[in-house]
């Protein structure tokens, strides 16, 4: 949760782990203010009264718990905080910001993958957590023997090698913008995936064309101007080179979320894109998962499978790319999403993912005789958990691992057989894991993945422990790896339409690549199975424990 981290360690505590449930809604303090000890209190509150005043929502939880418990705090505090979304969702996140000399910043961050709001309110009772302290660390701050690594190693200082790799979330001179958002989105050419993943059955030259007009031509341009050119950027909350949260006014600007809120549910306008990612910031939502929701849904009013009444909504979406207006096409898209998104937290109509999209589709699909899923583009884990896919037009976003939705698998755009896939997705497994494990942010993965567990060694002798331990904790998280195969159509195009891409677009000439078309070109079905079981081969062997 990028600065998170920085002041949960004024408590002087490794972790805190909350049990069981509070009998009524209620407000998490952690406090240190001096000794040994750190005051812990529960004080219940009205969440739905909080969520309705002043900013709405999640937003108004931020604000309404610094400004009851946060003079209570020596020094800044951090708050998180959730939303209406965990409460009538499964996808509900927590959310905080950086808070300095007493101002809560607008440049918010992140737990939303998994439903890690809807954990701590539906199954703990915690709307909130404040925390904060006056513990100071025996941090590690010789400069010297830092460079001294970093020298020895790249022949560059620490800060030289940071600033080198951490150029894509800064500014990219080779693409002239910075931040994910602006060089994703500078790149990505015809990979671009819109309107609910449609997009993958055009053409190379269509896909193309779409990218220039709409997104170079208008939204990566928007953002360019807005932001990259007046260098509206920040920090989380870290001292950290990478400034990465680009922003425009109190919109936070990254490729996912404005992706999955924007392409994927036909929207190409920053305006447009700012109003539907805010409204489901502030109900407290995963913007990836309900992004993807999202665009499904609107898919099914499209077709016609699903009417406006079912939904709650008062329009169908504009997703005819000829004539796109990208301005009054894209708020006209928004404003549904808007719609969409309220119904959810309301349930009008048949709108109810309080168990989660997964099993609302499934139920539906019986009573009205259809295949719903089939246009969702989802991993399925157990009985009814789910995960919209990370926002790369690759199938390793699809693999069967133990954790979805982070970056725990092989997500470049190489084509590689699927049991080689499943290996590569357990060694980046592994490799996150360990940057997890030290607290490090990924976007300093260029040189932190190679250079930790030397650091580890050099200042607790506990290399080889480090990645011992590692392999184990993989191990025995994929041991509980409770990956169901596909059940959406749209999820074996995802692969096939990849496989066909590299072969006619990139030129890849990888006998296994025509081999597993032609597979698919006999039986889609039957190849799609292989794949996937061939990805979990790869997958299980690389994490069994020795």
């Amino acid at each position: 949760m990028g600065g998170a981290g920085l002041v949960f360690d004024n408590l002087g505590l490794n972790s805190v782990s909350i049990i069981g449930k509070c009998p009524v809604p209620s407000v998490l303090l952690l406090n240190r203010t001096g000794g040994e000890e750190v005051e812990v209190e529960l004080e219940p509150l009205d969440p739905q009264a909080v969520w309705n005043t002043g900013r709405q929502g999640a937003y108004a939880m931020l604000d309404h718990v610094y400004e009851k418990y946060g003079k209570r705090y020596a020094t800044d505090p951090r708050i998180l905080a959730t939303g209406p979304a965990a409460l009538a969702t499964d996808m509900g996140g927590i959310v905080s910001v950086p808070i300095s000399q007493g101002r809560l910043s607008a440049v918010d961050t992140w737990a939303g993958r998994g439903g890690m709001g809807s954990k701590l309110l539906r199954e703990h009772g915690i709307a909130a957590v404040i925390y904060g302290g006056t513990y100071v660390d025996e941090d590690f701050r010789d400069r010297k023997v830092a460079d001294a690594w970093f020298e020895t190693k790249y022949k560059q200082r620490l800060l030289a090698k940071d600033l080198e790799a951490t150029t894509k979330y800064r500014f990219d001179p080779k693409f002239n913008t910075g931040g994910t958002f602006g060089v994703n989105y500078a790149g990505i050419g015809g990979r671009l995936m819109a309107f609910n993943y449609r997009s993958i059955f055009d053409t190379e030259k269509d896909r193309l064309g779409l990218h220039e007009r709409l997104i170079v031509g208008h939204y990566l341009k928007q953002f360019n101007e807005e932001t990259i050119v007046p260098r509206r950027q920040h920090t989380c909350g870290e001292p950290c080179a990478a400034v990465c949260k680009k922003m425009k006014d109190d919109f936070k600007k990254d490729y996912e979320p404005y992706q999955a809120m924007g392409p994927l549910c036909g929207i190409f306008d920053q305006r447009a894109a700012e109003m539907l990612c805010h409204h489901a910031d502030s109900l407290g939502f995963d913007g990836i998962s309900v992004g993807g929701v999202l665009a499904w849904l609107m898919d099914l009013l499209a077709t016609g499978a699903l009417s406006k009444e079912d939904l709650g909504v008062t329009r169908t979406p504009r997703w005819t790319v000829e004539g796109f207006d990208p301005v009054a096409d894209s708020a006209h898209n928004a404003e549904l999403g808007v719609e969409l998104l309220d119904s959810m937290i309301l349930r009008r109509g048949v709108m109810d993912m309080s168990d989660g999209a997964r099993k609302w589709g499934r139920r539906l699909s019986r009573d009205r005789g259809l295949r719903l899923l089939d246009s969702f583009v989802f991993m399925s884990f157990g009985r009814q958990g789910w995960m919209v896919p990370n926002q790369y037009w690759t199938p390793g976003v699809l693999a069967p691992m133990a954790i979805a939705g982070k970056y725990y698998m092989y997500y470049g755009n190489a084509f590689a057989p699927p049991r080689a896939l499943g290996r590569m997705c357990a060694e980046r497994f592994q490799k996150e894991l360990i940057m997890d494990t030290a607290g490090f942010c990924r976007f300093h993965r260029g040189w932190a993945e190679e250079t930790v567990p030397d650091i580890f060694g050099s200042l607790y002798g506990m290399k080889d422990q480090l990645l011992a331990s590692a392999a184990v904790t993989a191990s025995r998280i994929n041991s509980r790896n409770a990956s169901v195969y596909w059940e959406s159509d749209r999820d074996i195009d995802f692969v096939r339409t990849f496989l066909t891409r590299m072969r006619d677009v990139e030129g890849e000439k990888d006998p296994k690549l025509l081999e597993w078309i032609a597979r698919f070109d006999a039986d889609r079905e039957e190849a799609a199975l292989d794949w996937w079981f061939e990805m979990r081969k790869g997958i299980d062997e690389s994490l069994r424990e020795f």
